[in-house]
């Protein structure tokens, strides 16, 4: 029997897959050992790429496991890593696996942004090499048969799951030798030739009829399942379908054989003649049309020699009647291979190297829960701060405690000169001088970034643009307009913050404008300040007073609760919890994560107890400071009231809101510093993203074009030829008065409608001698004066000379096969009325045009005659 079929393996171009990977783990997670971890690990998987589809692969198990063990990784990365356009910009080229490609070079193929593509190629690779592999087995033992059946079966349901995935995978339309249809049809030959290794075994082990002819029919039905599915298509090279054929005739006429076997045994003698009768002429089906694919002598044989001896005993001994072929049970089928479902890991020996990476859903929801919990620590933060913020406007109004504390009218407060000290330790005004000018240069590189991001990505769409105005519906690729969508609402979410961020800083300035002057009279030393404060009469009268005990008794809980309130940032700020755990045990319970239900549950649950504390200080702040107000207005009725008093007042109290200012604004100073600091590495990484796709969509671009190219080149340069001009095909007006026939006049050198050739002249004598041999230069024809020719020593047969024959055409379903055409006679006047010569041999119809000249006998060259 004929060897079985296997599949090519498709080949692919080489992909740069560390580079784009390792960049996302850099900028996904922070430096450390997890990070380098991983990249060594992005590393291990390049290499595995390269061993698994990035060269010849021998046909041998060994191989098969390095391609299972790189799908397996691929199943292992794809929800870790964010394998879409516009993202992780990696482009996968794959060749189609029966395009032998063309005269002028190139071949089919598709390269995709998609991993699922990716998978898809290489798991088609895995079952083209399990059949492979089970085509080289050798079938003379038990263990090669059990090995060439398993592997069959493995690539009937690898080539099963692309058929039901392909298209989900792609969101497009496939190559040829992936589409459904192909693989399907593979799928089930791969069945065929896995039900007939059992056949093959069944039989050498001698089982019984019965159960050997359920076999072969069960294969015969496979085959022919598979020659309907790809008869009509031009998927699969044309080679195998009438070996599909011929294996579907081959394995019917084995069920019938043994089904014959099964009627002798039960005396149905004539059922027995009728299956053998079927058989026989299935195994002549074959030897008639398919003997060059597939060998069915020693099946012929059998039944042969079987038919024989049943027609024998039935028409001497038993003369049962022979039923027609309808009238005969059908054979029972036995199913004993079904595909090998694709679970992960295909490979025995399997090891994720990215184990401890969590995958792309758990990143997510991990970053939706970090800024959410920055959300809610930023705006606890921001309420405890615009408290403090109020408080101490509250008490610079009211001039306290400088007020309570300037007993002699002449000297500094405590509380002011404790405030100059910290401006002075803070660098004093040159602080927020230098931070202001820092501002612009910062401002101005983040802007410059982002528009170099940008330009990259106008370019290249400008660029994609004009090809597909060239070539219109042959650029078949995502247009940049759409890929970029993403990375244009991301700069214009950059191009809003920058601009919120002028405006933020514009506010910033024109409050230390306001403050400039109060700022720099804290900046200077003791004298210098105490001469910048007028001076006002003394009030020690006030001193023992119970209105000053208790302000200072009230200003002394308002400290204790601004420290309460210091404490309660410095902790919540230091809260820490991992939701990763959570996030994973949810992904593998319901296989998707609801990040907002647990991030809120577990945010209340943490920092709960932190607002309550909060909420607390605040309350207590609010009752304080109202209590704080009623003192103070008694305290002013007490006072004296003078110009000098209340200049000295003002004074102080401007230089108290200066400091509360200045400690304002170089925070915020420093805030926006940082911000755009921590904006630059941001917009570095979209630069780099945006760099990065641009140079993907160029290398998709060149890749495409020269495609482009090869497939201009081998088109024709029109798609049909024009229409002849009727002036060309009409026939030309003769004069008047000529009679006019529909057949038009051949040319006089072609025809002579009105000369008789000349009556032929006598045989010449020939000399009882042997003639001398004819050289090259001699005159062959008869017709000639001077010509001569040899003379043959016996009488021209009368039969067309035998011919050596070359091989027969095969004939397939739907081909009628060959038929020659007769060979051209040259025009001879000699011949008009006379039967053809022997040596003049026309072949008949079917037959190839083979023929052969007697020797010393050429053909005559016809005369020459001058038109007239």
């Amino acid at each position: 029997m004929a060897s079985f079929i296997s599949v090519p393996l498709k080949k692919t171009s080489e992909v740069e897959l560390v580079k784009p990977l390792c960049k996302f783990i850099q900028n996904t997670y922070p430096p450390g050992t997890e990070q380098a971890e991983y990249c060594r690990a992005v590393e291990e998987l390049g290499k595995l790429r390269k061993s698994a589809v990035g060269r010849p692969l021998d046909k041998h198990e060994s191989s098969l496991d390095t391609v299972m063990r790189y799908y397996d990784q691929l199943g292992s990365i794809e929800p870790k890593f964010p394998f879409a356009e516009g993202q992780l910009c990696l482009t996968f080229t794959w060749k189609d696996a029966f395009d032998k490609g063309s005269l002028f070079g190139g071949s089919v193929k598709l390269g995709l942004p998609s991993l699922g593509y990716e998978k898809t190629c290489v798991l088609f690779n895995i079952g083209a090499l399990a059949s492979q592999i089970a085509s080289e087995q050798n079938l003379d033992n038990d263990e090669a048969m059990k090995a060439a059946s398993r592997y069959y079966q493995l690539a009937a349901g690898a080539f099963s799951h692309i058929k039901d995935t392909v298209l989900s995978a792609l969101n497009r339309d496939p190559t040829v030798d992936i589409s459904p249809d192909t693989v399907g049809t593979l799928s089930v030959i791969m069945l065929a030739q896995a039900q007939e290794v059992f056949f093959m075994k069944a039989t050498r082990d001698k089982m019984k009829d019965a159960l050997i002819a359920k076999l072969a029919n069960q294969a015969a039905d496979f085959y022919g399942d598979a020659f309907k599915q790809c008869q009509y298509k031009d998927a699969l090279p044309k080679e195998v379908f009438p070996v599909l054929a011929a294996k579907h005739c081959i394995m019917q006429a084995y069920a019938e054989y043994h089904q014959s076997v099964l009627a002798k045994q039960q005396k149905k003698f004539g059922e027995e003649v009728g299956r053998l009768q079927h058989a026989a002429d299935l195994v002549k089906t074959v030897s008639s049309r398919y003997d060059e694919y597939v060998s069915a002598k020693d099946l012929s044989d059998k039944i042969s020699r079987a038919l024989t001896a049943a027609k024998k005993d039935n028409d001497f001994i038993y003369h049962d009647r022979v039923p027609d072929l309808k009238d005969l049970d059908p054979i029972g089928k036995a199913a004993l291979v079904k595909p090998t479902p694709v679970t992960s890991p295909l490979s025995p020996k399997y090891s994720d190297l990215f184990e401890k990476m969590v995958p792309l859903a758990v990143q997510q929801s991990l970053s939706v829960y970090n800024q959410r919990k920055a959300d809610l620590i930023n705006t606890t933060i921001a309420k405890m701060r615009d408290a403090t913020t109020l408080c101490n406007g509250v008490l610079a109004s009211l001039n306290l405690p400088a007020a309570i504390e300037d007993v002699s009218g002449d000297s500094i407060p405590q509380s002011i000169l404790q405030k100059s000290k910290a401006v002075i330790e803070q660098g004093g005004i040159q602080t927020i001088d230098q931070l202001i000018r820092d501002l612009p240069e910062l401002l101005q590189r983040n802007k410059e970034i982002l528009d170099a991001s940008l330009k990259f990505l106008d370019e290249e769409e400008a660029t994609d643009n004009e090809l597909k105005a060239k070539f219109k519906e042959r650029w078949q690729r995502t247009p940049s307009n759409e890929l970029y969508k993403p990375l244009r609402t991301e700069g214009s979410n950059f191009r809003s913050v920058l601009d919120k961020a002028v405006g933020a800083d514009a506010v910033v300035k024109e409050r230390y404008q306001s403050q400039r002057e109060a700022i720099s009279i804290l900046c200077k030393g003791e004298a210098d300040l105490n001469g910048a404060i007028p001076s006002a009469n003394p009030a020690k009268t006030m001193q023992g007073s119970e209105v000053v005990t208790t302000l200072k008794s009230l200003l002394a809980n308002l400290d204790e609760v601004k420290r309460e309130r210091e404490q309660l940032e410095n902790d919540i700020k230091s809260v820490n919890f991992d939701m990763t755990t959570k996030f994973l045990t949810a992904l593998a319970q319901d296989g998707a994560i609801n990040e907002e239900a647990l991030s809120v549950t577990e945010l209340d649950r943490i920092y709960g107890s932190y607002t309550d504390k909060m909420q607390r200080n605040l309350a207590k702040q609010e009752e304080l400071i109202s209590n704080i107000q009623v003192s103070h207005q008694e305290f002013s009725k007490m006072k004296q009231s003078n110009s000098e008093a209340n200049l000295r007042e003002e004074v102080l109290k401007k230089l108290a809101a200066g400091h509360d200012s200045y400690i304002e604004l170089v925070a915020n100073l420093r805030e926006g510093t940082q911000f755009y600091n921590d904006l630059t590495e941001i917009l570095l990484k979209f630069q780099g993203k945006c760099s990065d796709i641009v140079f993907a969509r160029k290398t998709e671009r060149d890749e495409l074009l020269k495609d482009l190219q090869q497939s201009i080149a081998r088109e024709p340069s029109a798609p049909s030829m024009p229409a002849v001009p009727s002036y060309q095909t009409a026939a030309p007006t003769p004069p008047a008065g000529t009679a006019t026939s529909s057949t038009p006049t051949p040319a006089p050198r072609n025809v002579y409608a009105n000369k008789q050739p000349p009556p032929r002249p006598p045989p010449p004598s020939v000399p009882a001698s042997a003639p001398a041999p004819v050289s090259a230069g001699q005159n062959m024809n008869p017709a000639v004066p001077g010509a001569s020719a040899p003379a043959p020593t016996q009488p021209l047969p009368n039969t067309i000379p035998s011919q050596a024959q070359g091989p027969p055409f095969p004939t397939y379903p739907g081909y009628t096969g060959y038929y020659g055409m007769p060979m051209p006679v040259g025009y001879n006047p000699y011949m008009y009325g006379q039967t053809m010569p022997p040596y003049l041999y026309q072949p008949q119809a079917g037959q190839a045009p083979y023929p052969t000249q007697q020797p010393g006998f050429p053909c005559p060259q016809p005369p020459f005659y001058q038109p007239q």
